[in-house]
């Protein structure tokens, strides 16, 4: 992974959400074959991204953050994890007040699924941008870290964009206009990944602050949505795909980190 370090934040940053974006339109594209997927296959797949997410929260932002940050570390982790688990909490605050569609109760469930997909990928766009910025302007963050936590935030966009374009789909809208809709709900992460990757790059004090900002915003989106989505189809699956995936981050972290 070498290579990796040639490449300005920026540059990084686009390609990792590239990656995610694609693994969202990949969902999405399985409306042109299947009616409907698996749910054993469907928890799996969530659980296990909840698990790579979870260790990525610690191995890929906040023990870089602590390692990056220098006077009152302690304070500046816990005020940029607790703003970004709070943005997450304000956007299922707005979106559970919007009365969108109110003749049609599941329209307006349609509507909400896909402002809440789009909302959630900002934070996980940062996130990775951050992590990669990180990785090209100081190297406080490994590669193997940077690039695990795309794939985690890559393997639970997989069912996301599954999530927008099946009830899209189901809703009446043609295959084509649901698998557009479903993979645009992932395009929001490229722009935001280069954000964070330049704001990184640009101000090199915001680190700390934006690493733990991104760990606090991941974590609420997995307690948030993963964890009870992939619970409510069976908790002992549920829990050796979260357990499996937290494993494989943290062996491949210790490994190659």
């Amino acid at each position: 992974m070498d290579w990796l370090y040639t490449l300005s934040g920026w540059q990084l940053a686009l390609i990792a959400t590239s990656f995610t974006w694609a693994l969202t339109a990949a969902g999405a594209l399985l409306v042109f074959i299947y009616k409907n997927v698996s749910e054993t296959a469907f928890s799996f797949m969530l659980s296990s991204a909840a698990g790579i997410m979870l260790a990525s929260t610690f191995f890929s932002l906040l023990l870089p953050a602590l390692e990056r940050a220098e006077e009152f570390s302690w304070l500046v982790l816990t005020c940029g994890f607790v703003l970004g688990g709070a943005l997450i909490i304000v956007t299922d605050i707005v979106i559970n007040k919007l009365h969108m569609f109110s003749d049609s109760a599941k329209k307006r469930s349609c509507a909400i699924m896909c402002i809440a997909v789009t909302m959630h990928n900002i934070p996980e766009g940062l996130a990775v941008g951050v992590a990669f910025g990180a990785l090209a302007s100081g190297q406080t963050v490994e590669a193997v870290a940077a690039v695990m936590l795309a794939v985690g935030i890559g393997i639970q966009n997989f069912p996301e964009g599954m999530c927008v374009a099946f009830p899209l789909r189901a809703n009446g809208l043609s295959r084509t206009k649901s698998f557009l809709i479903g993979q645009l709900s992932g395009a929001v992460e490229i722009v935001a990944g280069v954000i964070g990757a330049l704001a990184v790059s640009a101000v090199n004090g915001i680190l700390s602050w934006a690493l733990s900002f991104s760990a606090g915003a991941m974590l609420a989106v997995v307690c948030s949505e993963l964890i009870p989505e992939s619970f409510a189809q069976g908790k002992i699956k549920a829990t050796i795909g979260v357990i499996f995936g937290f494993a494989l981050m943290m062996v491949l972290d210790i490994a190659f980190g």
